[in-house]
């Protein structure tokens, strides 16, 4: 969001075009400070590389029987999770329990606060929703108000994203009981979601087997869809992309796309226990192929994910090879926000889940993309890494309210096909 110029909130802030605010101009780094190439997200290898840093010493607690290390040292039994995957599960002392906790935050990414507040509590819910966990007990809320934003500007814009987020956290069946709220000179929204919960309520990540079936529950190429949007009042930019795509098309994805992020992932994550998942993970900032990765790595048996499909929002693979692939977008590494879940099913349950997913999806702005799942790959044996084909199959999926996303497309829940067996 820029603090150039106020919105009108609207009387309320649902339905398609209750949710638009006119005259919101779009986030630009250069608005608040930074340069024009910024990005938020640290690179993955950065990234692992500062995080083993917070790593336990595993000398550390391994001192003498009964000296004052050694008994702080012990951890009580449970399945435990640490840095690298979507959320920590750390096993509590008392009563066979478990804390699984996550935080997430980002700068603003949409024109309406409203609906920001609500991607950012989407994302955040979505690294518990990752491991099958539908209950959260409790909610954080993080945000950073810009100095830029005069009073006007921060008394109109801050409440209609503080609701968006509330509004997402009562959906997901928690709420919001405190937080942090600092002056910044560029605006940042996130939360911190908690549970505690019996080991049965969770999946951990790590037990995929070759034979299973990959499936993705959210289209790809919300980033594509966002900075097409922007472009729309950006001349040099938009001649690169006129003769692949309308106006109108991109304000349809773009539509699409916020109303994907704002989508919780919680239908995905009671239909893992259901379809006995063996693991999952989340798609965001490091893009498909990052978290695929990421996940492959996880995993106690050696296996290798192949990647066959790729669902994207209508129009934004054309856009990102006329810009001569600037987001990577078919290559995987297109970052995403809130994005779908990536889930290891048994081959034989992963039609049931699309069909499933199809059937009880009604993404918040109504049925459409986000009521569906896509099988998009298998894991076989393999290196715990992660790949796509040369030429892997688009899959393109019309924005919601379209006249072809009305229509009953099989492609929403296919049996895996013969590339995929």
């Amino acid at each position: 969001m820029s603090g150039s110029t106020p919105p009108t909130p609207p009387a309320e802030a649902v339905g398609v075009e209750g949710c638009l605010l006119p005259g919101y101009k779009p986030f630009k780094p250069e608005d608040h400070g930074l340069d024009r190439g910024f990005r938020c997200k640290v690179p993955q290898e950065a990234l692992l590389r500062l995080l083993a840093g917070l790593e336990p010493d595993p000398a550390a607690g391994a001192g003498e029987a009964g000296d004052q290390a050694s008994e702080f040292g012990q951890q009580p039994p449970g399945p435990r999770l640490g840095i690298g995957m979507d959320s920590c599960v750390i096993p509590l002392r008392h009563g066979g329990l478990s804390l699984v906790q996550t935080t997430d935050f980002f700068y603003p990414l949409v024109e309406d606060p409203y609906m920001m507040g609500r991607i950012a509590c989407a994302n955040v819910l979505s690294d518990l929703y990752a491991m099958g966990i539908t209950e959260c007990d409790n909610m954080l809320m993080l945000l950073s108000v810009s100095q830029k934003m005069n009073e006007k500007e921060r008394e109109r814009a801050m409440p209609l994203l503080m609701r968006g987020f509330r509004d997402a956290a009562e959906e997901g069946g928690t709420s919001v009981t405190g937080g942090q709220t600092v002056v910044n000179p560029w605006i940042i929204v996130g939360g911190v979601a908690s549970v505690v919960c019996q080991p049965s309520e969770f999946i951990m990540p790590d037990g995929a087997v070759p034979g299973d079936v990959l499936v993705l529950t959210k289209p790809l190429g919300t980033q594509v869809a966002v900075n097409a949007h922007q472009w729309l009042d950006q001349p040099e930019r938009w001649n690169k992309i006129k003769l692949v795509v309308s106006k109108e098309e991109v304000k349809e994805a773009y539509q699409e796309a916020m109303f994907s992020m704002a989508t919780l992932n919680r239908t995905a994550a009671g239909l893992m226990h259901k379809f006995q998942a063996h693991a999952g993970t989340d798609v965001t900032g490091f893009g498909l192929l990052g978290h695929a990765n990421n996940l492959a790595a996880q995993q106690r048996s050696e296996v290798s994910f192949v990647i066959h499909n790729l669902p994207i929002i209508a129009k934004m693979a054309a856009i990102s090879k006329a810009c001569g692939n600037l987001f990577n977008l078919i290559q995987g590494t297109s970052a995403e926000t809130s994005g779908g879940l990536l889930v290891c099913l048994p081959r034989e349950q992963a039609a049931k889940f699309c069909s499933e997913m199809k059937s009880q999806g009604s993404g918040f702005g109504g049925q459409g993309a986000a009521g569906g799942a896509w099988i998009i790959g298998i894991v076989e044996k393999g290196d715990r890494r992660a790949r796509i084909i040369d030429k892997p199959r688009i899959i393109e999926v019309p924005p919601r309210g379209s006249p072809a996303a009305n229509q009953d497309n099989s492609t929403t829940s296919p049996a895996p096909s013969p590339n995929v067996s």
